[in-house]
């Protein structure tokens, strides 16, 4: 792997990227892990919309598993303040709502506003089911259906029925200050870059718990977590079932919260050499999560690139890693 080694120190150089850590498995085995630039492979990254797979999803599914919810259900069962009937909880799992992305002019992250009324408040932009359109404030809600549905505050819920389960250690909404010196800077916020406090303005407004945003964790603890999809029998988390109603059958794209390449034309945000069937997610702070079952293979790639600001690369730069890790494999 040392071209993937000149690759990120070069990204580093370059000032691309501040640090970043990664980590390669494969055939359930470490195949590559190392850490970058300002990082330590104990660095906490902010994980970003990464909360939505890791956190949210499997905290509906496990919800699911226990038949106390179903997919198919309105999501005005459990939000009766939600005011369209024909949305349900599959749609939202899969962008699929007609809820808009975010909510408009919310850039300003000290405003005094409503996250949650001007959340309820978003008109439907399309038919239900008729096409995707990424959704964070789907997603908020489903993490509000969490809470409704397991009488837990959605971090509680996570805590204690994913992270301990799981020996996920380093794992956390809101993070403790004792981790605050290991916690990766992410934008300046005009007096001071943001530090153990979530970027993300409206899960900000939240108090820092979020369906959407939020997560706080470290490249070892979602390598773990992605096992658990790869070898679900191993863990006793989610049942084999339970990941392919996942990540089987996508719609445009989406299967239930993971993008997920459908076919061999289609390319995902990691790049064009994902296996038909493989499925991952990204976050705007930097960080990405991919699974490739076929190969049996995992990439985190950690990176607060967001702490350059919002014109960086790492779009760009996400896909060119893991075409780079693939050609280091094959060779």
């Amino acid at each position: 792997m040392q071209s993937i080694d000149l690759l990120l120190n070069g990204w580093v150089r370059e000032n691309k990227i501040p640090g970043a850590v990664l980590h390669v498995g494969a055939k359930d085995k470490l195949v590559y892990q190392a850490a970058y630039g300002a990082a330590m492979l104990s660095t906490v990254y902010d994980a970003a919309s990464l909360t939505k797979v890791a956190v949210t999803l499997p905290s509906i599914m496990l919800l699911a598993q226990r038949s106390a919810l179903s997919l198919s259900d309105p999501v005005q069962r459990y939000i009766p303040e939600f005011r369209y009937a024909g949305v349900t909880i599959e749609h939202c799992m899969r962008h699929a709502s007609g809820l808009p992305g975010s909510l408009p002019g919310f850039r300003e992250r000290y405003a005094e506003r409503d996250a949650k009324a001007e959340i309820l408040a978003q008109e439907l932009q399309f038919e239900p089911g008729s096409r995707m359109q990424y959704s964070d404030v789907g997603m908020i809600m489903m993490g509000w259906i969490v809470e409704r549905v397991s009488g837990k505050a959605l971090d509680v819920f996570a805590r204690e029925e994913l992270f301990q389960p799981l020996g996920l250690i380093n794992s956390s909404f809101n993070p403790p200050s004792a981790w605050s010196d290991r916690i990766a800077p992410t934008e300046w916020d005009g007096s001071q870059y943001i530090t153990g406090k979530v970027h993300d303005e409206i899960a900000y407004r939240l108090g820092g718990v979020s369906g959407s945003a939020g997560l706080f964790t470290t490249a070892d603890d979602l390598a773990r977590y992605a096992q658990c999809w790869l070898y679900p029998e191993r863990f006793g988390l989610l049942a084999r079932s339970t990941v392919d109603a996942c990540t089987k059958h996508p719609l445009f794209g989406r299967g239930i919260g993971w993008q997920v390449k459908e076919n061999e034309d289609a390319a995902l945000a990691c790049g064009e050499g994902w296996s038909v069937g493989g499925y991952g997610h990204t976050g705007f702070t930097g960080t990405s999560l991919w699974i490739d079952p076929a190969r049996e293979l995992i990439v985190v790639f950690l990176t607060n690139a967001v702490h350059l600001g919002r014109d960086n690369e790492i779009v760009k730069l996400r896909p060119a890693l893991h075409d780079a890790i693939l050609t280091a494999l094959q060779a």
